[in-house]
């Protein structure tokens, strides 16, 4: 090859400049470092086996052996935190007589002041689990991390200067994780499936609240896996009877036998803290924890 083909030779500052630019260039960044290619489609499997790791390392290390999850909807409160909100949006409701959307936001306020009863029982219920042991053992509240019941479970132990856990998530609005959270047990996942295994890998108990579609996804998956015998049989507690009974007929489930009379035995209803505490207490004096 004659030398007319070659390109003009590089200065020194040119090479410095191309060299610098190579470093910079994507395609040379660590695949650890690279937060383009790791969020990719491709790497979507890698993705869901470093949340799973991530938290697991962690509560290795914490020897977290035994949780009971507490499940509830988000959008409850303490009393009188709703009892301020209300004041707030009446206030506002004087000034703007006319806003429509401030009169549906009170009306919802006054509705959810009739279940911050929910927020006090599961304040109550996770007092009770974090200063007692079950067959000696002790075992640790988890939540999905977030405000309402959650806040309110992750406060109970709070309140016994005890360790609880916070499994948040990515949400269109974000979810901010409770002030009640240990620190280094707060997590927070972009995969609901990720999520859900953690609630179920370690627990010991479920206590599901009132609550919406979060709720219902977390309980049904709960029973199914008990039922199918991919989790052993554990207390799934249903607080609130009279909710629980309205929202879900699970004897017609029963009737048409679309499940069988002793999937009914899966869980119980109760309306205490201290009777589910009870229930679960009485469940490992004849079962292994």
């Amino acid at each position: 090859m004659s030398k007319e083909n070659f390109k003009k030779e590089m200065s020194e500052q040119e090479k410095d400049r191309m060299v610098e630019k190579l470093k910079n260039s994507r395609s040379y960044r660590k695949a650890y470092e690279d937060l383009d290619f790791l969020r990719s489609n491709d790497l979507r499997p890698i993705r869901l086996q470093l949340e799973l790791l991530k938290a697991e390392n962690a509560l290795r290390r914490q020897k977290i052996n035994h949780t009971i999850v507490c499940f509830g909807s988000a959008r409850t409160a303490e009393k009188g935190e709703i009892l301020k909100r209300i004041e707030k949006i009446e206030q506002d409701i004087k000034s703007n007589p006319d806003d429509k959307s401030l009169r549906e936001n009170l009306n919802t306020a006054k509705i959810l002041l009739k279940s911050s009863k929910y927020y006090d029982e599961a304040r109550e219920f996770a007092r009770l689990v974090s200063k007692n042991r079950i067959n000696g053992e002790k075992v640790v509240i988890v939540t999905g991390g977030g405000p309402g019941v959650m806040e309110g479970a992750n406060r109970g132990a709070w309140d016994e200067g005890e360790t609880s856990i916070g499994l948040n998530i990515t949400l269109p609005m974000e979810q901010d994780p409770n002030p009640y959270i240990s620190e280094d047990l707060c997590f927070r996942f972009h995969y609901f499936a990720i999520r859900k295994m953690h609630f179920v890998m370690r627990a010991k108990a479920m206590v599901a609240f009132p609550g919406g579609f979060g709720t219902m996804d977390e309980l049904f998956e709960v029973l199914t896996l008990i039922q199918t015998h991919k989790k052993r049989k554990m207390p799934v507690i249903l607080l609130g009877k009279e909710y629980w009974k309205k929202l879900i007929n699970f004897k017609l489930m029963a009737d048409m036998k679309y499940i069988s009379e002793n999937d009914l035995k899966i869980f119980t209803y109760v309306d205490k803290a201290e009777d589910a505490w009870n229930f679960i207490v009485n469940f490992y004096k004849e079962n292994k924890l």
